[in-house]
């Protein structure tokens, strides 16, 4: 038997992805307590059930993603204290995924750490939508992993009408996932769609490059893809860049919308004509009257989250039947 539970305040990605499965959402109990401290507990029975925990472990309006993460890791040790067959962490966002190696004497691998936890409280798979690096997230965990490409949600942002695209990568760590969605898009639309990449490094928090760009971009449509938005700075540079040298337009497109402070402000940047992300994160910290926000469109996760979790529950019940 199948349960779904969500931890987000907003349950409208969970609602979707449950009316995607023709299920519905299992209750919980929350309980905060004076000090801070707090309990989750399953209202339904759990014991041999295939159960998968929603929750979207980004930064605000109301809790940290420290908050984020100890609930979600405590509901997840409950749900095995008390019998359910297999714990899957449905994570849209993953936090502390962007520190993924050592660059800085006794730097932390906070990634691995993160992996560690999930592992120890008895998580029997995780599930994200575009971590900042692929292949270190799957080496960070010793449980199963399933990475959903976000460039699946965003196929109505394109069409052959409106060609030549160019899919750029704003970073050369950005390239493979550049590249996956150019390989998709020509599949789709049955015509070539070119490649480019801006040159940036960072080190100490200090971005340096930024004025090198390589590949097919003159008279396109560009369409600048990243993990995230966080300052907003990274795609405006790309962006310029880009305008410079010929490209028609600009669409900064990413998985995950932070739009950290002076992001709306970076964003306005006339350099770009849009701004595509998924509902991963809410974008609650662009305000209605920011010159951005009709700019914004938002596409939604729910069915790539739902068919994810299907392809898992159907391999689980494979498994058992054998």
């Amino acid at each position: 038997m199948m349960r779904l539970y969500s931890l987000d305040e907003d349950s409208g990605l969970a609602e979707s992805i449950a009316a995607c499965l023709n299920q519905q959402l299992s209750e919980h109990e929350l309980r905060v307590f004076d000090d801070g401290e707090g309990k989750l507990r399953p209202l339904q029975d759990p014991a041999g059930c295939d159960v998968y925990v929603i929750s979207r472990l980004h930064g605000g309006p109301t809790l940290s993603p420290h908050d984020r993460l100890w609930r979600l890791w405590s509901f997840i040790a409950t749900l095995r204290d008390h019998g359910a067959a297999h714990v899957t962490a449905v994570v849209p966002y993953l936090a502390y995924a962007r520190k993924d190696r050592i660059t800085k004497p006794f730097d932390p691998l906070s990634l691995r750490h993160v992996a560690q936890c999930f592992e120890a409280v008895g998580t029997h798979r995780i599930i994200v939508l575009e971590a900042h690096n692929v292949a270190a997230f799957q080496n960070a965990f010793r449980i199963p992993t399933l990475h959903v490409d976000a460039y699946q949600a965003f196929d109505q942002l394109v069409d052959a009408q409106h060609s030549p695209w160019v899919v750029v990568s704003p970073d050369p760590g950005g390239v493979k996932r550049a590249q996956l969605w150019r390989e998709a898009l020509v599949a789709r639309l049955g015509q070539p769609v070119g490649f480019a990449m801006v040159d940036k490094r960072r080190s100490a928090g200090v971005v340096s490059g930024g004025d090198l760009l390589a590949g097919e971009f003159d008279g396109a449509n560009a369409l600048l893809f990243d993990d995230l938005i966080a300052s907003g700075l990274t795609m405006v540079r790309a962006a310029r860049v880009l305008r410079e040298a010929g490209a028609r337009q600009v669409i900064a497109v990413a998985a995950h919308g932070l739009f950290m402070a002076g992001a709306c402000e970076a964003l306005a940047d006339p350099g770009i004509a849009a701004i595509a992300v998924t509902n991963s994160v809410p974008t609650f910290r662009v305000p209605d009257t920011a010159q951005i926000a009709r700019r914004i469109r938002v596409f939604p996760i729910g069915p790539l989250l739902a068919r994810a979790i299907a392809r898992c529950s159907q391999a689980g019940a494979m498994r058992l039947a054998m």
